[in-house]
């Protein structure tokens, strides 16, 4: 970033540094270590307003609260030297910053009509954690999924499917760049369930970001699948249809922007994988569930003695299994990272795989069939594009 650029970037920054902003999130990492999101939020700290800076590093979250120039600064050098996009929310308006692998930074500025207009809440230091779907708001297809009540409280018992949900959003939240705002964008939900998550995307995607999207469930039990479409017709949203089908068989589309798959069953995941990169999906969010293939091959001299343990051989497979899932989306095109989906306290299938179509292939298929040949496996998802090529 040219020092001109620079300053051009900090005096529009400090203009909504201010207590009409409603969040700053930077991500988009240049490299594959250090810093790989970071959030940013005012917040009243001893009744003087600061910007607490959330930094994600691999699975860790860390904290520092930041003035105006701090933090204008501070978001300079981050697009500067770690990541590459910034989105800025205020009430006054919207900043979007991208920047390239050059290092050339592109902005662009909406600024918000002014009106009279309650003041904004600025949350107080240690308050509860502020959810794209905030407590106190109804949102009808969380009231009728029984997570919120009509007052738009929390249903106690239903506390962690609410931190779910906002947590899956903030995954969408950081893809938005991904999609068209000028075209509609397909999403396909393999093994939707009572779809909980996929109202959720398009309730925030359609209603609250406004963006094109026809959204399409799939999945093998037809009583659900009947009342998710009674549940849609209710709310009116009329660009998202679910379909009784199977995961490895959907033929209902000709292009598809985004795919997700949430606890689709062993294989089902490697074939959901698959259909997507064959589509060309510029995104696959993909939360994998009961990972047997492997563990029912997996064979190795030297580590026997640990593998005798069975729950140490179970989950050791299933993150091999994961790391390899990754390995060959790289190697189709996808940047691909691995993150937390919900902490492990919930649950322990917390894996979320995020890949997003970007750049050349990965020259790793060499690396691949060792890693497996040293475990003695074949695994579906290498194997499916193997048949392919052949």
């Amino acid at each position: 970033m040219e020092q001109k650029e620079r300053e051009h970037f900090i005096q529009t920054v400090q203009k909504y540094l201010d207590e009409a902003l409603l969040r700053i999130i930077v991500s988009n990492p240049s490299g594959k270590e250090g810093v790989s999101k970071v959030k940013i939020r005012p917040l009243l700290l001893k009744g003087t307003l600061v910007f607490q800076a959330e930094e994600l590093v691999g699975n860790q979250a860390f904290h520092k609260n930041l003035s105006v120039i701090e933090c204008a600064a501070y978001l300079a050098d981050l697009l500067e030297d770690k990541l590459r996009q910034m989105e800025l929310d205020s009430n006054k308006g919207q900043v979007r910053v991208l920047v390239s692998k050059k290092g050339t930074l592109s902005m662009k500025e909406k600024r918000q009509q002014p009106k009279m207009e309650a003041a904004p809440f600025i949350p107080e230091h240690n308050r509860q954690k502020s959810y794209i779907l905030q407590e106190g708001i109804p949102v009808p297809f969380l009231v009728d999924l029984g997570v919120m009540t009509e007052e738009g409280k929390i249903v106690r018992t239903r506390y962690d499917k609410f931190r779910q949900i906002n947590r899956f959003l903030e995954f969408i939240e950081d893809i938005l760049p991904r999609l068209h705002s000028d075209r509609e964008n397909v999403i396909i939900d393999f093994g939707c369930g009572k779809s909980y998550l996929t109202f959720a995307m398009y309730y925030y995607l359609h209603e609250l970001k406004g963006y094109p999207i026809r959204i399409i469930g799939l999945d093998l039990k037809q009583t659900v699948i009947d009342k998710c479409n009674q549940l849609k017709e209710a709310y009116g949203y009329h660009k998202l249809n679910f379909y009784h089908g199977d995961i490895a068989s959907y033929e209902g589309v000709e292009h598809v922007d985004m795919v997700v798959t949430l606890h689709a069953c062993d294989t089902a995941t490697d074939y959901a994988l698959y259909k997507a990169v064959r589509w060309g999906a510029s995104v696959i969010l993909s939360v994998p569930c009961c990972q047997h293939e492997m563990n029912r091959q997996l064979k190795n001299d030297l580590m026997a003695p640990i593998y005798q343990y069975g729950l140490i051989k179970e989950r050791t497979a299933a993150l091999y299994t994961d790391a390899l899932r990754a390995e060959v989306l790289e190697n189709q095109g996808y940047r691909t990272q691995i993150l937390e989906f919900i902490d492990m306290e919930h649950t322990p299938k917390n894996i979320l795989i995020r890949a997003v179509k970007q750049g050349g292939k990965k020259d790793n298929q060499k690396e691949i069939k060792e890693i497996m040949e040293s475990l003695h496996c074949d695994l579906t998802l290498p194997r499916l594009f193997e048949e392919k090529e052949v």
